[in-house]
């Protein structure tokens, strides 16, 4: 500014390289101006790659705390035909979810049933409700109960579906333990607890 209000010939002097560099700067992003682009594109680029790296790394620090989260189970859902292993892992890790009880009511149940349930942890008292102690199944029963820890079944005709609760949460299984995953059945968690349902128990 002041070489252009002063009239000395230093100020003049200034003035011209002042406009010499101004010229030389226009003429450089001029001759450069698809090189800048580039770098601007390169920019956009990497900030939309760091919001997408944010993004994945919330989504698989969820993940990660869902399965860390063992007690958290699915409240309802459903499995089709052949989800054999699908559905046999979802019961399991209800089964070893289960701290204090397990209480079943299954009208069909078999050796494979009481495998089933030998996934729980120790100390956790377990019964199930059936509709008929076939002869095959105080075999089974009796066998069982001596080698491992022992499971107790009760007669009971006045159940139609299937439950299963775990510690003081009940579940409603839409088949047989013995045949999860054969045909399409869902699953979802009741309002009542263990303790309501049992209570109807006479």
């Amino acid at each position: 500014m002041l070489s252009s209000v002063l009239h000395s010939q230093t100020a003049v002097d200034a003035n011209t390289r002042i406009m010499r560099a101004f010229v030389a700067t226009r003429h450089f992003f001029a001759a450069n101006a698809q090189m800048f682009q580039r770098i601007e594109v390169m920019e956009h680029n990497q900030l939309a790659l760091v919001a997408h790296q944010q993004d994945t790394d919330k989504k698989v620090e969820q993940i990660l705390k869902r399965l860390d989260n063992k007690t958290k189970n699915p409240t309802q859902g459903i499995f089709f035909d052949g989800q054999i292993f699908d559905a046999y892992t979802f019961v399991s890790d209800l089964i070893r979810s289960a701290k204090k009880s397990i209480v079943l009511f299954d009208n069909y149940i078999d050796d494979t049933v009481l495998t089933m349930l030998d996934k729980r942890n120790s100390k956790v008292a377990t019964t199930i409700y059936t509709q008929k102690i076939k002869q095959q199944l105080s075999l089974d029963l009796a066998k069982h109960n001596e080698q491992y820890q022992p499971i107790e079944v009760k007669q009971f005709d006045k159940v139609h579906d299937r439950y299963l609760c775990i510690d003081n949460t009940v579940y409603h299984i839409g088949a047989s333990l013995k045949d999860l995953g054969k045909k399409w059945f869902s699953f979802n968690k009741m309002e009542m607890t263990a303790k309501e349902l049992l209570g109807n128990v006479k």
